[in-house]
């Protein structure tokens, strides 16, 4: 993984390899949100999920009333 800054002609660059062309003024936006997904992604990377089941695992709206207090 890259970890260096992604700069603005980057961005730009990136962008239009994906089929979505950006206007000048939107480089430096476009670049500083994907540096902040880049970093949330990677806090996520170093939490240790263990044991933990997928969410499919988990039903909603199943109360338990014998729960103890």
């Amino acid at each position: 993984m890259n970890t260096g800054r992604l700069t603005p002609q980057e961005a730009a660059r990136w962008a239009l390899r994906a089929g979505l062309p950006l206007s000048d003024d939107r480089h430096e936006v476009v670049a500083g949100t994907a540096e902040h997904i880049q970093s949330v992604i990677a806090t996520l990377r170093e939490l240790d999920f263990g044991d933990t089941a997928p969410a499919a695992v988990y039903l909603t709206g199943q109360e338990h009333d014998n729960a103890a207090v």
